[in-house]
């Protein structure tokens, strides 16, 4: 499950990227978007970020971080942000 914010964080990231290479892109948010889906495989694998609340976690990808939260039953992607970015503004 994508959070509002990560659906647009993915729809910013392609735009970002597409102004270069357009079929890129593509490929990239599609690795993003399989690289969320296997985090549900194993949730609790990455480490936490406290900052966020204490079921919230983060994976990493590439030079982008997935913010996320478990859930009972499954995760909540929160944010997919690029690791360079000030996450706390």
């Amino acid at each position: 499950m994508f959070s509002r914010k990560a659906e647009t964080d993915l729809e910013s990231i392609g735009d970002y990227i597409a102004g270069d290479n357009p079929r890129r892109a593509l490929s990239f948010v599609r690795e993003l978007r399989k690289r969320c889906k296997s985090i549900g495989d194993f949730p609790e694998n990455n480490p936490r970020f406290r900052e966020l609340g204490p079921d919230a976690r983060f994976c990493p990808h590439r030079d982008y971080i997935i913010l996320y939260r478990v859930l009972d039953q499954s995760v909540s992607i929160e944010r997919v942000l690029h690791g360079a970015r000030d996450i706390f503004r």
